[in-house]
C-alpha cells in the first residue's frame, strides 16, 4: 500500500469513498507478492496493481461492490479455477485477495506510511489493528486475538516483512511498512549518478558520499535523497546499516575504497559491491587481507560489481548492478529465464 498511500490520503481528505484490494497470499508463480495493493474510488479512479494486469478487471468489479455494500470480500484466483482463467490469471500461480472499504483508523496509518515512519497492520476481513512503536490502535474484535496479532505484527515490522500468520487459530494478514532500505553509493562519479537513479527507482533511500566537495553536490545527483561530503570510511562507521542496506563502492581508488571496505565488510549490509578492473579488484583484496580481514569477510565482497550483461555506459552498468542486487536478494541465478525450467518467482 506504500505506493498508493498518497492517493488514498487525498481521497480521504476529499471525502471520497474507496475500496482497497490487497494480495494477502500467493502460491507458485504469482505475478505480485503479498502486500501488493490496488484501490478504486467511488468515481471509478484506479491506483496500484495486484497482478500486473491479469485479474485487475475482476478485482475492479469487486471493489465497486464493496464500496456499494461496505462488506469486505476475500477472493481467490488460480489457474485451476475457471473464473480465474476467465479473468486472465494464466501465469501458473494462485493469489488470494482481500478487498475492504476504507476502515476506521486508516488515516493514522496512511500518515505514518507517507512520512516514512515504521508501522505494521494486522488485518482480517472487516477489521485491522496497527502497531507503531509501543502503541497499538484498532481491534480485530477479540482481546486475545489482538494481543497475539500485535506481537506478530511487531516481529514482522522489525524485519520489514509481510505475511499471512496464525493468531489464536485465525489467519491474520500482517503487513509491515518499515522505512525504505538504504543504498549507500560511494564515489561521486557518472556511474554513481546512474546507480543512484536506479536505486531510487527500486525503492531505496539513496545516499551518495564522497570526500571531494567539488564533485559531491546535489546538482550532480538530483536522484539521491542526500549527498554527503565526508571521508567514506568515517561516514560509513557513523551511519546506520542493517541487513537490507546496499553498499556500492565506485571509487576504485585504494586510499578511499580499502579503508571503506574494511568497515563495510564488518557491517551486516545485505550487499557490498565494488567497482574496478580484475587487476584492481585483486590488488584490493590483497590489501584488505593484509589489513586483517578474514576470508569469510572477504567472501561477502562482490567485485567487480554487477552481473555480466556486457554493460558499457553508466546506465547499462547501473542495470547490471541492480540486477546483481536483485538476484542476491531473491536468491536468483542471474541466468536467462528461457534457459531455465524452474519457477519464475520461486516456490
Amino acid at each position: 500500500m506504500r505506493e498508493i498511500a498518497g492517493q488514498l490520503a487525498a481521497w480521504r481528505a476529499e471525502g471520497t469513498a474507496f475500496a482497497v484490494a490487497t494480495v494477502v497470499h500467493t502460491w507458485r508463480s504469482a505475478p505480485r507478492p503479498p502486500g501488493a495493493a490496488m484501490a478504486v474510488s467511488e468515481h471509478g479512479e484506479v491506483v496500484g496493481s495486484i497482478s500486473g494486469g491479469c485479474v485487475e478487471g475482476a478485482v475492479y468489479a469487486a471493489c465497486e461492490e464493496v464500496i456499494e455494500t461496505g462488506k469486505p470480500q476475500q477472493l481467490t484466483y488460480g489457474v485451476s479455477d475457471g473464473d480465474a482463467l476467465s479473468v486472465g490469471l494464466t501465469c501458473g500461480g494462485t493469489i488470494e485477495v482481500l478487498v475492504q472499504p476504507a476502515l476506521e483508523g486508516i488515516d493514522a496509518v496512511l500518515d505514518l506510511v507517507e512520512t516514512g515512519r515504521p508501522v505494521a497492520t494486522a488485518s482480517i476481513p472487516g477489521a485491522f489493528l496497527a502497531v507503531a512503536g509501543d502503541r497499538v490502535t484498532g481491534t480485530l474484535g477479540d482481546p486475545e486475538l489482538d494481543r497475539s496479532a500485535a506481537q506478530q505484527a511487531a516481529g514482522h515490522l522489525a524485519h520489514g516483512t509481510t505475511a499471512m500468520v496464525q493468531a489464536c487459530d485465525r489467519e491474520v494478514f500482517v503487513q509491515s511498512y518499515a522505512p525504505p532500505p538504504r543504498m549507500l553509493v560511494f564515489g561521486a562519479i557518472d556511474f554513481a549518478a546512474a546507480v543512484a537513479r536506479i536505486g531510487r527507482f527500486l525503492g531505496y533511500r539513496v545516499t551518495v558520499c564522497d570526500a571531494r566537495p567539488v564533485f559531491a553536490t546535489a546538482a550532480r545527483f538530483p536522484e539521491a535523497d542526500e549527498v554527503v561530503v565526508a571521508w567514506p570510511h568515517r561516514y560509513l562507521a557513523a551511519t546506520e546499516v542493517d541487513e537490507r542496506t546496499v553498499i556500492c563502492v565506485l571509487t576504485h581508488d585504494p586510499k578511499f575504497d580499502v579503508p571503506l571496505l574494511e568497515v563495510a565488510l564488518r557491517t551486516p549490509a545485505g550487499y557490498i559491491g565494488a567497482m574496478g578492473s580484475r587487476r584492481t579488484c585483486a590488488d584490493r583484496v590483497t590489501r584488505l587481507r593484509a589489513a586483517g580481514l578474514a576470508e569469510t569477510e572477504l567472501s561477502r565482497l562482490r567485485a567487480p560489481i554487477g552481473l555480466d550483461l556486457g554493460a558499457r555506459t553508466p546506465e547499462e552498468t547501473a542495470v547490471a548492478v541492480a540486477a546483481e542486487i536483485t538476484a542476491l536478494r531473491w536468491n536468483g541465478s542471474g541466468a536467462a529465464l528461457s534457459d531455465l525450467s524452474t519457477p519464475i518467482h520461486g516456490s
